[in-house]
């Protein structure tokens, strides 16, 4: 199964998914940023998508082609942590995965501003950084109806979200 832990920066996405690789054996993280960091590093400044590399179809298509791969070849569970925000490039990925039978839960850490705010600046992001410029578009999205399994993260820790997650997968 892949769990695609989704949600705004500063959300918890990737303590919520080194807590459930710890419990779920075997699993393997896998992470797309490393798709637009190779685009971004290997592709001529005229054809790149500076400012998020989620806009470069190749991107979504490699996510898409790298998970299938994984899915269809590792006998373990498949831990995602990353944003996506866009219904499109949802479907993209997680849309053409399940229409190949390949299980996919997908979890949304929702939060208030306030707290994804406080939290970047916590990690040591800005209060003007990229991550925080996102945080409306990202709640926006969430709050569309076009994204399932939102999970409120205001008051909880990551372990009770992992439980929850846990709980959920059974």
């Amino acid at each position: 199964m892949i769990i695609w832990i989704n949600g705004a920066f500063g959300s918890g996405k990737t303590t919520v998914a080194t807590l459930l690789s710890k419990k779920l054996t075997p699993s393997f993280m896998y992470d797309p940023e490393n798709v637009g960091y190779f685009l971004w590093q290997n592709e001529p400044e005229c054809i790149k998508c500076k400012e998020n590399f989620q806009n470069e179809p190749l991107w979504r298509s490699f996510n898409y082609q790298m998970l299938k791969n994984i899915a269809e070849n590792y006998d373990g569970d498949v831990i995602v942590p990353m944003t996506l925000a866009d219904g499109t490039y949802y479907n993209e990925i997680i849309g053409r995965l399940r229409a190949d039978s390949i299980k996919v839960s997908h979890f949304v850490l929702g939060a208030k501003r306030e707290t994804l705010l406080s939290r970047l600046i916590g990690r040591g992001d800005g209060a003007d950084s990229w991550a925080a410029e996102q945080i409306d578009r990202c709640i926006a999205a969430y709050e569309s109806g076009l994204f399932e399994g939102i999970i409120e993260t205001d008051d909880k820790s990551p372990e009770i979200i992992t439980d929850i997650i846990l709980e959920e997968i059974k």
